[in-house]
């Protein structure tokens, strides 16, 4: 058995907080990740409880099992296969299926949310929550999140905050690209701050510290979504993620997917050079730029072989991956500038403004890429735009 340095919210929810799920009809929102320190999986243990009526799940973006790719809708209703009980899918082919019916939901007399985020403003987990709680809020059920550690730390802040006219489902609220908090900690900031209002209880972990790194936790990491592999994705995923708004591969379809990243025209050896050249004469470091070719097997540039580099994070302290993804980024755009491309197609129920601006929160980041503005002006601006959510954040920490 496990011996965890740090006891997750759904254990103690199980073993101290069994209450809360007593008084009557239960909803789960939960995915693969949702697993007990011992890796049983919360639908199981509620729905094997004598006490405990669960009675519907809810699964989020890449669905209640975690087997749907990024951006593929699933099924409105199924059942699952492990405890018979019915499935509504937050994540469909309309923007409408991001929040459950009320219906699905007044009937309750409480729902709970646990799923593992990775500390990035991108990852859909926590605008799932927040939708859950809106309509919780409006039918008079209360929710109660099950916290988990933020596996890449709840110390550094990193980016800018989200401005007016650029909420998505990748940035549904002003928060900073990497935001340093826990699902339990969004929770009270997005009730008040963003005029969430619901009836919530967040059951808190015990035995985490900001400054821990995932696999200090000695909790196992189960990956919450399919490109998610490992912490070290989640790690550079604050900054790698941005490719997603770009024709370059981000590495789906690889074995190492936000680690590794370019296109068919990449020169690997040139890319990194001139990357790190920019980084390290700005004061970067933490980091080194492997130069490799790689084949994807499905996504962006699917079977054809396309240079481009690997992460490799060499102190996570220093390492700043939205820094290093926007150096990338503009020295492919300096290097290659006839064939590299943003990505324009709808993007997470969105045609306008394009992809690159949703991720960043804004259109001055990509047209600072464009027009290679220096990485200490971008600095600049992501600190003054950040400053007012650092405020707002501290009030909310729970650790």
């Amino acid at each position: 058995m496990l011996s965890p340095r740090v006891l997750p919210g759904i254990d103690r929810l199980l073993s101290e907080q069994t209450d809360l799920l007593t008084r009557g009809r239960v909803g789960l929102i939960c995915n693969a990740s949702s697993v007990t320190s011992q890796l049983a999986h919360a639908a199981d243990c509620f729905a094997a409880h004598p006490a405990i009526d669960l009675v519907r799940l809810f699964g989020p973006e890449h669905g209640l099992r975690g087997d749907a790719q990024d951006m593929i809708a699933v099924e409105g209703q199924s059942v699952d296969r492990q405890t018979g009980l019915p499935v509504h899918s937050l994540y469909g082919a309309q923007v409408e299926s991001l929040k459950p019916p009320p219906s699905l939901v007044e009937d309750l007399d409480v729902l709970v949310f646990d799923i593992q985020d990775v500390g990035a403003r991108y990852y859909t987990y926590v605008y799932t929550m927040a939708f859950c709680m809106e309509v919780a809020g409006r039918v008079g059920v209360p929710v109660v999140v099950c916290d988990r550690p933020n596996p890449i730390g709840g110390v550094e802040v990193e980016g800018n905050a989200v401005q007016p006219g650029y909420a998505s489902f990748v940035g549904e609220f002003p928060i900073a690209n990497r935001h340093g908090m826990t699902a339990g900690e969004l929770a009270h900031f997005f009730s008040a701050e963003c005029g969430i209002d619901c009836d919530f209880q967040v059951v808190e972990m015990t035995g985490w510290e900001r400054s821990m790194a995932f696999h200090e936790t000695g909790l196992p990491w189960v990956q919450p979504s399919p490109n998610m592999p490992t912490e070290d994705t989640a790690l550079v995923y604050p900054g790698m993620c941005l490719f997603e708004g770009t024709l370059l591969s981000e590495g789906r379809g690889c074995t190492r997917p936000f680690e590794i990243v370019g296109a068919p025209y990449i020169d690997g050896a040139v890319w990194a050079r001139e990357t790190t050249r920019e980084l390290q004469a700005s004061g970067y470091t933490g980091f080194g730029l492997r130069p490799l070719v790689f084949l994807p097997t499905f996504h962006k540039h699917a079977r054809i072989p396309c240079g481009g580099v690997q992460v490799h994070v060499t102190d996570r302290e220093r390492f700043r991956p939205l820094m290093l993804a926007t150096a990338l980024l503009k020295a492919a755009w300096r290097l290659w500038p006839e064939q590299v491309q943003w990505r324009t197609e709808e993007y997470e129920f969105v045609t306008d403004p394009i992809a690159i601006d949703l991720l960043g929160g804004t259109d001055a980041l990509r047209k600072e890429i464009e027009g290679d503005v220096p990485l200490t002006a971008i600095q600049e601006r992501w600190e003054e735009e950040c400053r007012d959510f650092a405020m707002k954040r501290r009030k909310h920490l729970l650790y």
